[in-house]
């Protein structure tokens, strides 16, 4: 089958690298794809915000399926155009990918199908926002509504931090339209985890669990980003919490869908804050998280393709994944200022080193210029490793990030910490 993947990150590599291995895969697309998926793909330069021309590229290269990365092109109903014009596609449509475009529509999910998550109230009006504040526990966190590239949710501690995110969202629209709406819920204390599952709308195939780093610094410290690194498994997550979340989060999220008329086939990612009284929901995600993706595919042994190609077609019943046991980390290499302003165009060396200490290197914000390896963006790249359990992969990926080198280059040092804290233990 042929296949187009959209989308321009390490998620979309570690895709395409992984339906290569497919032996019912013959030709692979990636729109606008990056240095990195030039490799394992074909890179397309298109505009896949004019869905027209998406369906116009398919039928040409005859695309049995359509792998849609990033959740920007799913809010903007690209499944929806694709199934009308008869082409599968592994992801959602409009409707159902408010779960992650809007966190309001989210939340009224959660809500109607006593799914557990933090409290919440919604903020319009930025002259409202004070005197809920006054009487406001903390820490709380504030979040913009719609899609802020992961970075639009803020902890704050007290009120005047609450006060100055809710105005830069509300009044001076640091994230546009995406925070002309806020919500202002409760902290949750505990430990995250990812779970992601595979889904047609009625059957739900689970992955492995994983857990990600959003602050920039070592320590949890700093400005949230996209995620500086993960790994898999998260041990927080054994088989009788796993069985919690599907029971109380997972099923009644597709059940609660599909009762509302929403058909859901793609990837669904749910990040959990495990607390003292159990699993919550901090957030959805409608597609395959990034960098979760990115140690969750290694050590997946079955075919990728076979997987999405029956969700698409909406029956994954009768398919088993196979997992390898070896656990997986990885690790962000960000351009210096990210998650704020950071330069591109830097050159990026010592690739191939890297990849003979066995590592795996995924490409994100990369480009090809005069004929060299350059940044493109704030995540540049993702280095991932598997080993013998959590600590030693992440000793194998620290160990190709240190082949790696470009101007500015920054990256956390302690991707995995708290699972080899738990080792210690």
């Amino acid at each position: 089958m042929n296949i187009l993947v959209i989308g321009s990150g390490g998620r979309e590599h570690a895709i395409c690298w992984k339906l290569r291995q497919s032996r019912l895969v013959k030709d692979i697309f990636c729109s606008p794809g990056n240095a990195g998926t030039a490799v394992a793909a074909d890179n397309v330069v298109l505009d896949t915000a004019e869905h027209s021309a998406v369906i116009d590229l398919c039928r040409r290269n005859r695309i049995d399926l359509v792998i849609v990365g990033p959740e920007a092109p799913l809010a903007m109903g690209i499944a929806d155009d694709l199934a009308e014009a008869g082409i599968r596609v592994f992801g959602p449509k409009y409707e159902a990918a408010r779960l992650e475009s809007s966190k309001i529509f989210a939340k009224e999910m959660m809500g109607g199908y006593s799914i557990p998550t933090a409290g919440f109230r919604v903020f319009e009006d930025f002259k409202k926002v004070e005197p809920y504040l006054d009487s406001a526990k903390f820490p709380l966190v504030v979040k913009a509504y719609g899609l802020a590239a992961g970075k639009g949710v803020a902890i704050c501690s007290n009120s005047d931090e609450a006060l100055a995110v809710s105005r830069e969202m509300l009044v001076e629209r640091k994230f546009g339209s995406a925070g002309q709406k806020i919500i202002i819920e409760e902290f949750l204390a505990g430990e995250e985890a990812s779970i992601l599952v595979v889904t047609d709308g009625k059957n739900i195939i689970p992955l492995v669990s994983s857990q990600d780093h959003k602050r920039v610094f070592d320590g949890d410290e700093g400005p949230n980003t996209g995620g500086m690194g993960a790994y898999s498994p998260a041990p927080v997550v054994d088989d009788r919490l796993l069985g919690v979340i599907m029971d109380t989060i997972i099923e009644p999220t597709i059940k609660g869908l599909s009762r509302e008329g929403f058909l859901y086939r793609g990837v669904l990612y749910a990040g959990i804050m495990v607390t003292s009284e159990g699993p919550k929901v901090l957030e959805y995600n409608v597609r395959f998280g990034d960098p979760e993706t990115q140690v969750i595919l290694p050590r997946l042994k079955s075919d990728l393709a076979e997987l999405a190609i029956a969700a698409a077609e909406g029956d994954i019943s009768g398919i088993k994944l196979e997992w390898d046991a070896s656990p997986c980390g990885g690790v962000v290499l960000a351009s210096g200022g990210y998650p704020g302003e950071y330069e591109k165009g830097r050159a990026i060396t010592g690739i191939e080193d890297a990849e003979k200490e066995g590592v795996l290197v995924f490409h994100a914000g990369t480009a090809m210029q005069n004929g060299k390896v350059v940044t493109d963006g704030g995540r540049v790249m993702v280095v991932s490793a598997l080993g013998k359990d959590i600590k030693e992969a992440m000793a194998n990926a620290y160990r190709g990030v240190k082949k790696i080198h470009f101007e500015g280059m920054h990256y956390r040092k302690d991707i995995g910490y708290r699972a080899i804290q738990r080792m210690k233990a």
